[in-house]
């Protein structure tokens, strides 16, 4: 369940793309994840972390997914929305985390600490499959981290000129 939860965060995906993974769709060449008809119906790749690579060779060796990288209890179908949440819920309860957050706040986390690392809005909203860039900007909400990093430009000035 861990990789389950790594591949939310690390890519960036929806629930109801993590549950819907093949193993055929994790491109460990390219280090990308591919997702086949997303929301709205057009695909798109993701990126595919090598922390989380190397956690999915060790989940393949131990469960041999074929059909399914998640798959349900009859292995023809793949997990529910609901069990990828529960494994959420109860890796939060693990983790004592108290904080009203869902599985979906991995993947805000994902797009706010991309921004937070200088990563710009528009590649942001390709690896998210946003249509609107508005719907990025809601996800990435300015940060106070980030805040804290702007120099004032005046300062800046005075620093160039020697003090002034």
């Amino acid at each position: 369940h861990k990789t389950l939860l790594m591949l939310v965060y690390s890519a960036g995906l929806r629930v109801g793309e993590v549950v819907k993974l093949k193993p055929e769709d994790i491109d460990s060449k390219r280090m990308l994840v591919f997702l086949k008809g997303s929301k709205g119906k057009k695909d798109r790749y993701t990126l595919l972390s090598e922390t989380t690579l190397k956690t999915l060779r060790e989940y393949w060796k131990e469960y041999k997914p074929t059909k399914w990288l998640f798959p349900g209890p009859d292995k023809e179908r793949y997990i529910t929305i609901r069990t990828a949440q529960r494994v959420f819920e109860m890796a939060c309860e693990k983790a004592l985390i108290k904080k009203d957050v869902t599985i979906h706040s991995l993947r805000h986390s994902f797009a706010t600490h991309l921004l937070e690392n200088g990563t710009d809005l528009r590649y942001i909203q390709e690896l998210l499959g946003h249509k609107s860039s508005k719907t990025t900007e809601i996800y990435t909400h300015v940060s106070n981290k980030a805040l804290m990093k702007i120099r004032n430009p005046l300062d800046q000035i005075f620093e160039e000129k020697g003090g002034g």
